[in-house]
């Protein structure tokens, strides 16, 4: 049954009582009692001192559980309390790539003496190459591999030796004597296969799998498109080198949906929270406010080139925000769309033509329906049929160059080989700004007789 965040805040309370008592093994036993998951939620929630006054009474398999469940930057403050001979348990106990994760977090003289400390870092050394960001950075060595000439008694035998406590994927896969992937088989039919049967019979050689240095954005793709339960990995000679584990893939979508989401509101660190430290946030917020401010001073200088029109009809300077306005809120419309589109894979290079046009059609369809609303609204309310029609041009205008810039920034920015959500809201909305703007002021200077 699922723990409630009562229950949570019930069991913290129960814990600091016994930290405060300094019956700390009565407090690594109120921990334990809970299911993996809630420990590592209320671990997060425990201050620095009390998880690090609490660590010692948790065994090396229960530390090793705790720490891969917890965020990187918790799992790497509480391994840098432990000693070294300590942290290398522990980190025995914990799965390769987590174990690699954490050493990968460590000061390098630190992660060198815990991995020299190890009982058993053959699994664990070579993750440590990697970027983290990549395949090969997010994969386990844990994983099932036979050659196709094993029998499938052979494989059984095999799966009996294999630890119960290990990461193991669905799957069994393939391998030739160099250990290059060659096929791959569920587990289902290995068990309902022939126990003479060669395994080269079974398999699938149609194997779905990435390299080892392609971007972890890219394997979870990979992995959402043929619905894999896991993934395999090779290197540049198409050797198995190892497997992503679907759990691990939860973690890179929600990564870089986080990351998406706050380069699309121009927030520079995806790992700000509302509670992280003021300077943190300001450093990571505050360079593109200035960016901002560049760009909103770029429409204010094509306002300023209007303004005697707008000196002698006021009612233009009360009807220019609804036009840039609904111009951004457009363009923001077409690129999450657009954005979300790349990240998934759903658009393709050679596409720009055909996403444009359908844009641009929906951007007109969408300025006559609201130009014409605001326009007799302004009407009515102005009494100048004139300025309505003005208003009315206007929007259908900015809502056109919106589907254009909604397409062609973020497009552009993927060409350039840039992340399209890091810039693609700022420079979209300058261009509706400004434009939005000369369309609008423009139309009432050439009508400004009827407008007196």
């Amino acid at each position: 049954m699922p723990v409630t965040e009562t229950d949570i805040q019930d069991v913290i309370g129960q814990i600091r009582a016994a930290l405060a008592a300094d019956h700390r093994d009565q407090a690594a036993r109120l921990l334990l009692e809970l299911h993996v998951a809630d420990q590592a939620t209320l671990f997060e929630l425990l201050d620095p001192e009390e998880r690090r006054r609490l660590l010692p009474g948790l065994g090396a398999t229960d530390a090793a559980d705790l720490l891969e469940r917890v965020e990187d930057e918790t799992a790497l403050a509480a391994a840098e309390t432990m000693s070294v001979d300590r942290l290398a348990d522990v980190l025995d106990e914990m799965e390769p790539d987590e174990a690699a994760d954490v050493l990968g977090d460590l000061p390098a003289k630190r992660a060198s003496e815990a991995l020299a400390q190890m009982a058993d870092a053959t699994n664990v050394q070579p993750l440590l190459a990697y970027e983290d960001e990549s395949a090969g950075g997010l994969m386990t060595t844990s994983f099932l591999a036979l050659r196709g000439h094993d029998s499938v008694g052979d494989a059984t035998e095999y799966l009996r030796r294999v630890p119960t406590d290990d990461e193991v994927p669905y799957y069994l896969y393939v391998v030739d004597d160099n250990r290059r992937l060659i096929g791959v088989l569920s587990l289902r039919q290995l068990l309902v296969a022939e126990a003479g049967a060669r395994l080269a019979t079974l398999m699938d050689p149609d194997v779905i799998h990435v390299r080892d240095v392609v971007d972890q954005e890219e394997a979870a793709l990979v992995m959402g498109r043929y619905d894999l339960a896991a993934l395999p990995v090779v290197d540049g000679d198409g050797k198995l080198v190892g497997a992503i584990t679907h759990d691990d893939i939860l973690d890179v979508v929600e990564t870089e949906a986080t990351e998406d989401v706050y380069r699309l509101a121009n927030v520079a660190d995806s790992q700000l929270e509302p509670d992280s430290a003021v300077f943190a946030q300001v450093r990571g917020r505050l360079p593109w406010l200035y960016i901002n401010t560049c760009t909103a001073l770029l429409a204010a200088f094509v306002i300023s080139r209007f303004e005697d029109i707008i000196r002698q009809v006021t009612a233009l300077a009360v009807f220019q925000a609804v036009v840039a306005g609904q111009g951004g809120n457009a363009a923001s419309q077409n690129v999450a769309m657009i954005v979300r589109s790349l990240v998934t894979g759903k658009v393709e290079r050679g596409e720009t033509m055909r996403i444009l046009t359908r844009q641009l059609a929906v951007g007109v369809i969408q300025g006559v329906c609201v130009g014409t609303v605001v326009g007799i609204g302004a009407w009515l309310w102005r009494g100048n049929p004139y300025l309505g029609l003005i208003i009315g041009v206007a929007l259908l205008g900015n809502m056109m160059v919106a589907a254009v810039a909604g397409v062609l920034v973020p497009l552009g920015l993927r060409a350039c080989g840039q992340d399209p959500a890091i810039a693609s809201s700022v420079l979209v909305t300058t261009a509706t700004d400004c434009l939005g703007f000369l369309i609008f002021l423009s139309l009432a200077a050439s009508m400004v007789h009827h407008l007196l």
